[in-house]
């Protein structure tokens, strides 16, 4: 099975990073993940060449979205700097050439009803400029998440598809392995309920996780030292049939040693 390979990378030279890890894409931010500051690349050369040299080697280019966003949030404070740094954030990875902009599903306040929520989104998406493709991932915790249970994506995945953007087969999905076992979601049959509610499947964040299953808790673990099996990360790798991008931790070249992982233990 040939699947495309990679992990989340320091966003100052992608490209040395994808050497390093044998990769073959990269995801990266923009800048600061955790500020409402326009996005920016980092790389010394620029935009074009960046773009030129990630062809010329054969390395697709994948954006996170800061982390700041909250598109869904009801706090127009919160929820209008976050439409306008989504869709900068979209236009600065088009320059790019990006394969996807991913992006979290956010939440409502505890208090507010998640309909509102949904809501948004399908706003967002309405007047959404999408240059490239944008990828909504599943989120570990938060009891008013838009995205952390199957349920909850369902009900979101109505409010894009009721949007109407004349591009929405611009709007994929992002599954994410350790959000999912944090959310107490099964992992040897999510690729399946994730395609019966989206249809697709766009990109696979492979995770390991430091903590017990349904715990709510987004901390990624390399693939031989967490709470999942790894064979089931494989196996969603192998369902899924999407490129890979590895977002454990690299201390000791660990990303790389999950890379492997997977192209050893692919059928």
């Amino acid at each position: 099975m040939t699947v495309k390979l990679g992990a989340h990378v320091d966003q100052a030279d992608p490209l040395a990073e994808a050497a390093d890890r044998g990769a073959d894409l990269v995801q990266f931010f923009l800048g600061n993940p955790q500020d409402y500051k326009a996005p920016k690349l980092a790389y010394a050369d620029g935009e074009e060449a960046l773009k030129e040299r990630a062809a010329s080697a054969g390395i697709d280019l994948y954006v996170h979205a800061p982390y700041r966003l909250n598109v869904a949030n009801t706090n127009n404070r919160i929820r209008i700097p976050s439409r306008k740094l989504l869709q900068q954030t979209l236009d600065k990875a088009a320059e790019i050439d990006v394969k996807g902009v991913i992006v979290h599903g956010g939440h409502v306040g505890d208090e507010d009803d998640p309909e509102a929520g949904f809501d948004n989104w399908r706003k967002c998406i309405e007047r959404a400029q999408l240059p490239v493709p944008l990828l909504i991932e599943n989120t570990a915790g938060g009891e008013n998440a838009m995205a952390r249970q199957l349920d909850r994506i369902a009900r979101l995945w109505d409010a894009v598809q009721a949007s109407g953007n004349d591009r929405l087969e611009n709007v994929g999905f992002c599954l994410d392995t350790c959000h999912f076992h944090a959310a107490g979601e099964e992992l040897p049959t999510i690729v399946e309920k994730v395609k019966a509610i989206t249809g697709r499947i766009d990109l696979v964040h492979a995770n390991g996780s430091r903590d017990e299953f349904g715990s709510g808790a987004d901390r990624h673990s390399n693939f031989e030292e967490g709470h999942i099996d790894p064979a089931d990360i494989v196996s969603v790798v192998q369902a899924a049939g999407a490129p890979v991008v590895v977002e454990t931790p690299n201390a000791d070249h660990g990303q790389k040693a999950d890379i492997d992982y997977l192209r050893a233990h692919l059928k």
